[in-house]
């Protein structure tokens, strides 16, 4: 978490800002407290897509939409005001790193059965999000929070708001969609999005999540050359354990309607062994990784309140940042 600057909010709608968590395509990610002490992350839209109807008018059907998506998988939509001069929305804080700042600066690759529990987590916080009405369209490693009890999903809905913005240096396909290495070849094509998509979009993630690389490879040979891969290549899962190869293949087939269904996805991640109630059976991470996530939930707790030592304290129930890492933008 980086100190307020000279230029940042103090305060936005009932919530007293913390500290920046970090930016993204929508605009500044903020900690931010409740009057009752709950930890929230509170993101800001850029002005510029703020003054544009469009965007507006998207980003408040994607916003009742995302409130009601419910489960244990993701982080909650909790307060929002679509109708500010600068719109905001209010998610939980999940007091853990994003998938690429374990897999790419704290560990690496994580082992088999981390992969499947969070092939698991992933699985049923998607089925929340389709319950709801919506499609995620920007799953990526920035977008999945790791926690003690599993991972949780952030930022659904919020790239198809930016879907209608054409001018002002956003494209449907530009990188403040989402990061290409992780959309799915209908994406590439600008064909018809169905929850699909999302599948695919998963089987990248963990991919990633369980070699520390992108299945089509990395944006070296330019985002073009990237994204003919995507939509017309193989990807190259050679150095996946074999006990992943087949449920990690199946959900990267090109034909959205071969894919697996998320039921699917579960039989084959075997989730009836690994989670229940939103929550892990065993430890599903390295020991190395579960003292790391305690250290960052006593940096939350040390976090410096703005208003001095006689505010309430972090309380409430600690659950996610929102679009990006405290480190890296999404």
């Amino acid at each position: 978490m980086e100190s307020l600057g000279a230029g940042d909010p103090q305060r936005i709608g009932a919530y007293r800002i913390l500290g920046r968590l970090g930016a993204g395509g929508m605009g500044q990610v903020y900690l931010a407290r409740s009057e009752r002490g709950r930890t929230v992350a509170v993101k800001l839209v850029r002005q510029e897509l703020a003054e544009q109807e469009e965007f507006r008018a998207r980003f408040r059907q994607e916003v009742q939409a995302a409130q009601r998506v419910g489960g244990q998988w993701t982080a909650p939509v909790l307060d929002a005001d679509t109708e500010a001069a600068i719109p905001w929305v209010a998610t939980g804080y999940v007091a853990g790193p994003s998938l690429q700042q374990v897999v790419a600066v704290e560990h690496g690759p994580l082992p088999e059965r981390s992969v499947r529990v969070l092939a698991t987590g992933l699985a049923y916080a998607l089925k929340d999000i389709h319950a709801a009405g919506l499609i995620h369209r920007d799953l990526k490693p920035s977008n999945v929070l790791v926690t003690i009890d599993g991972p949780r999903v952030i930022d659904f809905g919020i790239a198809r708001a930016l879907e209608t913005v054409t001018d002002g240096g956003l494209t449907r396909t530009g990188a403040l969609i989402g990061s290409p290495g992780f959309m799915a070849p209908e994406q590439v094509r600008g064909d018809r999005i169905t929850p699909a998509c999302d599948v695919f979009c998963l089987g990248s993630v963990l991919a990633y999540a369980a070699t520390g690389v992108l299945p089509f490879g990395g944006e070296n040979s330019g985002v073009h050359a990237l994204m003919f891969r995507i939509a017309q290549e193989e990807p190259d899962l050679s150095e996946l354990p074999e006990s992943l190869h087949d449920l990690i293949a199946a959900c990267l087939r090109k034909d959205p309607a071969s894919r697996p269904t998320l039921d699917q996805v579960l039989e084959q991640a075997g989730a009836e062994d690994t989670v229940s109630g939103g929550r892990t059976l065993e430890p599903w991470l390295p020991g190395i990784l579960v003292a790391q996530l305690g250290r960052h939930a006593v940096e939350l707790l040390d976090s410096e309140d703005p208003e001095g030592p006689g505010g309430p304290g972090p309380g409430g129930e600690p659950a996610a940042l929102a679009e990006s890492t405290p480190v890296t933008p999404a």
